[in-house]
């Protein structure tokens, strides 16, 4: 194994990481360093979240920089706030030998004014989201002529994010010859477009393998009826006392929900979702960092760029439309050498995921068997029992206390008084367990044939038209996943035509058409500025839901009966009535309309 000093890194930078106890370099650095200690070395490097990134990119960056110039001479940019103060926050801990460098980090959320009088003073080195780096750029305070590194850390968040235009915006902005370096968990077609766009002759550096999940995390599915989830969740909470964890949903509605519900169960959980104010989450991530909260109930976009060391589980509530999402979930777990555990809590029309799943990062998921409530109550005593071992006392603090207490407890024996310590910490398990509701798992023991008839009855309600949440209006729009049309695709193409944040939350998809939902204030606006887009030849249809029937049938509004919303549809209502040989012949993909809408979202990219 070799040195940071074999490595090429200089005396200050080796010897700020020696206090930090850096000893030596992990994988990823090892790779990483010595070739962008060089000149025009572009880079894409793959690697999972907990590996060393920021060192590995940060040591050399620093080392390149000239400290007597007080031009910006690199950029760094991360996909939110939080990771972009932590990134800023490391490279100063790195620099801090290094006499004249300055580090400034600039993000949304706060005053930009601030951010504007220290970059006047002079920073080497801008960490930043993009969207406020554009707007510094356009009011002339950030300039970039003299940028010699741009680093793109999470650079698959931040295209997930719709962050594509900005970071174009950004890659045009700064020299031709600058190195350019790609950090990603992931390898998305985006990814590859910008680095054909962007990227001389790079060097592709793979951590693991490409499109992997975490190396040291198992991955679990417990399959159950959509009804019995949350208290699926609590046995998988109660069975891991110790447990540190992220429980990821898909709405916010459900993040809070959830969140709601543990609290009153008696867990110690927070939500973070993109209804708190930047001042909430704040409090809520430094709260889960520091450990005095045990369960973080969160979103995909709110819980995006965090980075959180020790955490023992991932537990997906909510499973993603996008596998990329379900790698970035478990690699937050099973980082630096230590083991983690990404479990899904699924029904029976989510097991298609798993499979995907398992496709893409090579693995295959264990299934669980959830734990009966005896077991449960034994690993919960003995933990008890276990923390009890390892109090430590302190005789000269509880000394003054101690003969009145003594006084008060005298008439109880030993045996009176362990068991009122164990009932008073352990009697909330005992007090659910007895009375706990059963949960049978498909497929599994008890799951009887009226059992299956019941769930079956229970899905077709479950399935019944979905109402959209509080504050929310559902839209149609008429491409699907036989388009090759996923999640990602709504939130880019919704970003691209639609100025301003919208905030997208549930997503729906079919073979024909999908659903989003939007804050009910934005629905006017996004109908509006959608209604004359083209993916290649064919219109965007986008519509409320409540008005288009996507089998083609006639749509109703207000009690009324219409005509069909589209003639496209009337269309796809002829079709089912075409003879059997063309009806399978129209079953199959649509890969017209796929290369249409990626040669679509190709040429928009190149503006």
């Amino acid at each position: 194994m070799k040195t940071f000093e074999e490595l090429g890194v200089n005396e200050e930078i080796r010897r700020a990481i020696a206090e930090l106890g850096y000893e030596n370099p992990m994988p990823v650095q090892e790779e990483v360093i010595p070739y962008l200690l060089g000149v025009g070395n572009d880079v894409i490097a793959l690697a999972q979240t907990g590996t060393g990134k920021t060192a590995a990119y940060g040591l050399p960056v620093l080392q390149k920089v000239d400290p007597t110039q007080r031009t910006t001479q690199a950029v760094i940019l991360s996909p939110t706030r939080e990771l972009c103060l932590q990134i800023a926050d490391d490279l100063k801990d790195y620099s801090r030998y290094i006499d004249g460098l300055h580090v400034q980090a600039v993000y949304g959320g706060t005053s930009i004014e601030s951010q504007i009088r220290s970059l006047k003073r002079g920073a080497q080195v801008i960490v930043a989201t993009p969207g406020r780096l554009i707007d510094l750029m356009e009011r002339g305070v950030a300039k970039l002529e003299n940028v010699e590194n741009v680093v793109l850390d999470e650079a698959d968040e931040m295209l997930n994010m719709g962050f594509t235009e900005s970071i174009d915006a950004i890659l045009a902005g700064v020299p031709e010859n600058r190195n350019t370096l790609f950090f990603s968990a992931t390898m998305s077609r985006e990814i590859e477009r910008i680095a054909r766009n962007y990227l001389h002759d790079h060097k592709e550096i793979v951590v693991g393998s490409r499109n992997e999940g975490a190396e040291n995390v198992n991955h679990t599915y417990y399959l159950v009826q959509a009804r019995d989830k949350y208290h699926a969740l609590k046995r998988i909470v109660d069975y891991y006392p110790k447990i540190y964890g992220i429980i990821f949903c898909r709405t916010r509605l459900e993040t809070q929900e959830v969140a709601d519900a543990l609290i009153k169960d008696g867990y110690n959980a927070e939500a973070l979702h993109g209804d708190l104010s930047q001042a909430q989450r704040d409090l809520t991530m430094q709260k889960f960092r520091q450990h005095n909260t045990q369960l973080l109930i969160a979103t995909d976009v709110a819980a995006r760029g965090l980075d959180v060391d020790d955490l023992t589980h991932v537990i997906n509530y909510g499973m993603p439309d996008d596998i990329e999402n379900y790698i970035h979930r478990s690699g937050r777990t099973g980082r630096i050498g230590k083991r983690g555990a990404s479990i899904a809590i699924i029904h029976l029309r989510e097991k298609g995921k798993i499979r995907n799943i398992e496709r893409t990062i090579g693995k295959q998921f264990e299934v669980g068997v959830l734990p009966e409530p005896k077991e449960i109550c034994t690993k919960q005593l003995y933990h008890v029992m276990d923390h009890l071992e390892h109090v430590e006392v302190d005789e000269t603090q509880i000394a003054p206390f101690l003969p009145e207490v003594f006084r008060k407890l005298d008439w109880l024996s030993k045996e009176d008084l362990i068991r009122r310590l164990v009932s008073d910490a352990f009697g909330r398990f005992l007090k659910y367990y007895a009375n706990a509701p059963e949960i049978i798992q498909p497929g599994g023991k008890g799951d009887t044939p009226e059992a299956r008839r019941e769930r079956n009855r229970s899905e077709r309600r479950e399935r019944g038209p979905h109402k959209a949440d509080p504050g929310y209006a559902r839209l149609f729009i008429n491409l699907g996943k036989r388009d090759n049309f996923y999640a990602r695709e709504i939130i880019n193409l919704i970003n691209r035509y639609v100025k301003g944040k919208i905030q997208i939350g549930r997503i729906d998809l079919t073979n024909n058409c999908s659903f989003f939902e939007v804050p009910e204030e934005d629905a006017p606006i996004v109908l509006k500025k959608m209604a004359r887009v083209k993916v290649g030849n064919r219109p965007v249809v986008v519509d409320a839901a409540d008005r288009v029937n996507p089998e083609g049938g006639e749509e109703k509004a207000r009690g009324r009966k219409r005509k069909p919303a589209r003639e496209e549809y009337a269309g796809r209502r002829s079709e089912r009535k075409a003879p059997r040989g063309e009806r399978r012949k129209s079953s199959k993909p649509n890969e017209n309309t796929q290369s249409d809408w990626r040669q679509f979202f190709n040429n928009d990219n190149k503006k």
